[in-house]
């Protein structure tokens, strides 16, 4: 139990009785830790033969760091992925999420299905209320297309993160971490990249998305994951959009990985005792499109406090934002007209009220 929760004795209350039974512990914590461990790492192999999509990268320190590359989605990355932490039996797993996706985690996968297929209104203005209209908007048309995925493969997608979680949690003292910057972040500095005319065009042609997908695409992709291809091929022609989403994310994601490869402090008897660390052993869990991208800022001194701010909106951007509020209102206001005209030609054609009307008529010729 300590192995698969190790921070539930440090929640633990220390005002309590200090002796809670009349048997001795003939063992402290800090052996106890130590014994773990010591099993913990005889289990890991020295050489392991892992899936040749995992890169390995080293720190400073000594510290070692397997980068599985996946296809978003892939039943072969999900065996990958559960292969490598199962050899290498990391001391933390790190995974292309952000909090705001981290549900897919807990989610089944008929439930994901269900949840990826059915993009409706409800989920736009939910959108729009936590990101903004321009961000909210961009999301949804983002989501459009891992729905259209999902529909032509019939798979949903993030598999290759629940492994990692359900594998994570079968190592002792593993931690796991969430990598990914906060999408709202992204969405917000990818919307400030682009000109009102590349917003309406890249929106055209993610609303229009339409072509088959099989299987077999997906595993060529290997070496590119499919969603970030697609939307490399849409994007293309807009270098700062690809730089928001995928070179600023890798960036990002390189900076996570290296914070969690920082060695390990073993837990100490005494105060008195000096400090000892040893090296960490880290599974990263990432798209293979980012991977090219970590390998080239590994050994790079990084700062992400810069692609962590959003800009103010652009005139373009507040021309976009008024063209949409405009659109969406005015198809509103049209819809209450319709409604309106038709609620009134319902009412006159009533009995009732064509009795009513001829008994006006006849009250006004009189006077």
């Amino acid at each position: 139990q300590a192995a698969a929760d190790p921070m539930s004795s440090s929640d633990a209350p220390e005002d309590g009785p200090k002796e809670t039974s009349s048997v001795s512990q003939n063992i402290t914590d800090a052996d106890a830790f130590k014994i773990l461990l010591e099993m913990k790492i005889k289990k890991r192999q020295k050489k392991p033969t892992l899936p040749s999509t995992v890169t390995e990268l080293d720190t400073e320190d000594g510290s070692k760091v397997y980068v599985v590359g996946t296809a978003h989605f892939s039943d072969s990355s999900k065996k990958d992925v559960v292969k490598t932490i199962q050899d290498v039996q990391p001391d933390v797993v790190v995974v292309e999420l952000c909090q705001y996706r981290v549900s897919m985690l807990k989610m089944d996968e008929k439930t994901l299905l269900k949840e990826a297929k059915e993009i409706n209104l409800e989920k736009l203005q939910q959108a729009i209320k936590q990101n903004g209209v321009m961000s909210g908007l961009m999301q949804m048309l983002l989501l459009k297309v891992s729905a259209h995925i999902t529909e032509q493969l019939g798979m949903a997608p993030g598999g290759e993160f629940r492994e990692a979680f359900k594998e994570a949690s079968k190592v002792p003292f593993c931690k796991f971490h969430l990598g990914d910057r906060p999408i709202p972040v992204t969405f917000k500095r990818a919307i400030a990249a682009l000109s009102f005319w590349q917003k309406v065009k890249l929106a055209w042609g993610l609303c229009f998305l339409s072509d088959p997908i099989s299987k077999d695409d997906v595993e060529k992709c290997k070496q590119k994951d499919l969603l970030e291809q697609m939307m490399a091929e849409m994007i293309g022609e807009f270098p700062d959009l690809h730089r928001t989403i995928v070179s600023e994310r890798d960036i990002y994601l390189t900076y996570m990985l290296k914070q969690a490869a920082k060695q390990i402090e073993l837990p100490r008897a005494s105060e008195s005792e000096p400090r000892k660390y040893i090296p960490a052993v880290v599974v990263g869990v990432v798209g293979m499109g980012h991977v090219p991208g970590i390998e080239k800022n590994w050994n790079s001194d990084l700062n992400i406090q810069e692609i962590m701010s959003v800009p103010p909106p652009s005139a373009s951007n507040k021309i976009f934002k008024f063209v949409i509020k405009a659109t969406v209102f005015g198809l509103m206001g049209y819809g209450c007209y319709r409604i309106g005209q038709r609620t009134v030609q319902f009412i006159l054609s009533m009995p009732a009220a064509q009795n009513y009307l001829q008994k006006l008529t006849e009250i006004r010729s009189h006077h």
